[in-house]
């Protein structure tokens, strides 16, 4: 049987570099973006981080747990489907996995007491799915090289 997620991409050794990929893969999912939806969430990236220069990381250090307990049934699956590319596996199931990630920060927010940061979420979170989404095969890769 392969190794569970959480003791992999959750090894206190480990985890500084999944957060770190993690931020290079948001930071390029962005920059990816364009056309007047690319700009507003090039804004609101940019607005966010100007809260805290922290902040992303330490929001995807906060959601690590629970993002890789919502991958966490794809890996296995995957890991019993013979096949090579766990990109592959995620991005042919986009609907479900990104709502998957999505019900994590839909949950945080809900939470949260930082009114800027709602503001934000509840202007881009219409667009969300579509974005999660897009950046499926850089998540994919990204889990298999520190998984795998």
């Amino acid at each position: 049987m392969v190794a569970a997620l959480n003791e992999t991409l959750l090894q206190e050794s480990r985890v500084p570099a999944v957060v770190a990929d993690v931020q290079a893969l948001i930071d390029a999912e962005v920059s990816d973006k364009s056309g007047a939806s690319g700009l507003t969430l090039k804004t609101g990236y940019g607005a966010v981080k100007k809260v805290s220069p922290s902040i992303v990381p330490d929001a995807v250090t906060a959601l690590l747990p629970a993002f890789v307990s919502k991958l966490e049934p794809y890996w296995q699956e995957f890991s019993t489907s013979g096949g090579a590319s766990f990109a592959e596996f995620i991005t042919a199931r986009g609907d479900a996995v990104s709502d998957s990630l999505l019900e994590v920060t839909d949950e945080r927010i809900e939470g949260s007491n930082k009114s800027g940061v709602k503001t934000v979420y509840s202007k881009l979170r219409g667009s969300a799915k579509k974005h999660v989404s897009a950046a499926l095969p850089r998540l994919g890769e990204l889990i298999q090289k520190h998984a795998g």
